[in-house]
């Protein structure tokens, strides 16, 4: 019999604020952390604007030698850990070798693989400094998040682009549920906002060419013309109920169905059809029916494929209930974040369903016949938020969706 896993603590570093509190009040309020870049030169860039983390102060977490000797996708991911294992009060209430990191990122060290790669560009290739491999590789975030923490138990890294912090928790979850764990570390982190990866995606004409960075970001309007690169961390502290129950912990809700799926069709562009089975899967997995979901936090990136072919895939799957549901994209405010947008959007998504608030999609200002669902435009929308499903689809066609629900006095340990 599977365990039960619930949700005991959450932190978060964002382009909307570095609490919780605050991320999802300026998310409901419709507040966006997207702007003109100013912290690198873009006059050769297309693109010059982006949903950056501003006024990060790491030494909240980190010592000075390890703020030198971390990536900044490793300092947020510490940084979001640590607040998210004080939010959970786990501190001696747990074995270490039965709680884990599973983290995911897309990218990896890529602001020291830029510096570093411009030093030896200017000064020669043996100019490379020791720490540039422990810097870059992608699975540092969650080797340095145990260090921090303590985690003895399971510690790897999900890296399938922008999907990466959803398999992350999914396979969390799976940990927990399986009994290979009693907590699990999770979700994602990214810092990518960086000449180099702009300039990529923007050869790619995937980025938004909006001017206007408060409207830039414009899911489901039938005027939107791509994604506003963001980046941050969202961290979750999944954890097994009977564990959670037994040293008395506040439980923001449960996580109940996951769903994974390959798209097999096409390196960028969504076939639709994967996230269908995705999500079917994930309702499924929670013994749901889709008149059960209250709230879909969509992919919602903005491009005119991605948001065509993501309206098409829920009607697939919910039917007559899709014209019900309250779908928004949080991205509208916060960008992109790529392999740590899962982790936030999840703890957004989360504290819909605690606070009977669903942030808005934000710029929905032209109807597109394409999408025509109801994407919660411009304003909150309050109400009981019952089930939450997250959607989150990446590069290389991969899927995955995650599901929670609210978590009550119905649910004592059976």
């Amino acid at each position: 019999m599977r365990r039960r896993v619930v949700v005991t603590g959450m932190g978060i570093v964002s382009p909307l604020g570095h609490t919780v509190d605050q991320a999802f009040q300026n998310a409901v309020e419709g507040v966006s952390g997207i702007d003109v870049i100013d912290t690198f030169d873009t006059k050769e860039l297309k693109v010059k604007i982006a949903a950056q983390v501003k006024n990060f102060d790491a030494s909240k977490h980190l010592s000075k030698k390890e703020i030198r000797r971390q990536d900044l996708f490793s300092q947020f991911a510490v940084y979001a850990a640590c607040d998210a294992f004080e939010d959970a009060q786990l501190k001696e209430q747990v074995d270490p070798k039965r709680m884990g990191v599973l983290l995911g990122t897309g990218m990896g060290g890529t602001q020291t693989f830029a510096h570093d790669l411009n030093r030896a560009f200017e000064f020669g290739i043996n100019k490379i400094p020791p720490m540039f491999i422990p810097m870059i590789i992608p699975n540092m975030a969650s080797g340095n998040v145990s260090i921090a923490l303590g985690a003895q138990g399971h510690t790897s890294t999900v890296t399938t682009a922008c999907a990466a912090s959803t398999h992350a928790m999914g396979d969390a979850l799976r940990m927990i549920q399986h009994g290979y764990a009693d907590v699990m570390i999770t979700g994602g982190s990214e810092a990518s906002v960086n000449p180099y990866t702009l300039a990529g995606f923007s050869a790619l004409t995937a980025l938004s060419l909006n001017e206007n960075p408060k409207k830039a970001s414009r899911p489901f309007d039938k005027n939107r013309d791509g994604f506003v690169l963001g980046e941050g961390a969202g961290i979750l502290i999944f954890e097994a109920l009977e564990h959670a129950l037994n040293r008395g912990a506040k439980i923001y809700c449960e996580v109940v169905g996951y769903g994974s799926t390959g798209d097999a069709y096409h390196i960028t562009a969504p076939s639709g059809v994967g996230a269908q089975e995705a999500m079917r899967l994930a309702l499924e997995d929670g013994s749901l029916k889709p008149e059960d979901v209250t709230y879909i936090n969509a992919h919602g990136t903005s491009t005119p494929i991605n948001d065509k072919f993501e309206t098409e895939a829920i009607k697939q799957v919910f039917k007559d209930h899709a014209p019900h549901l309250k779908i928004s994209s949080t991205k509208s405010v916060h960008g992109h974040c790529l392999g740590g947008t899962g982790g936030i959007e999840a703890i957004l998504s989360i504290r819909a369903i605690t606070d009977g608030i669903i942030p808005p999609t934000m710029n929905y200002e032209t109807f597109d016949d394409q999408c025509d669902l109801n994407y919660v435009p411009n304003h909150p929308q309050k109400g009981e938020v019952d089930v939450v499903m997250s959607n989150s689809l990446g590069f290389g066609g991969h899927n995955a969706v995650i599901v929670f629900r609210k978590y009550g006095e119905r649910d004592v340990l059976k």
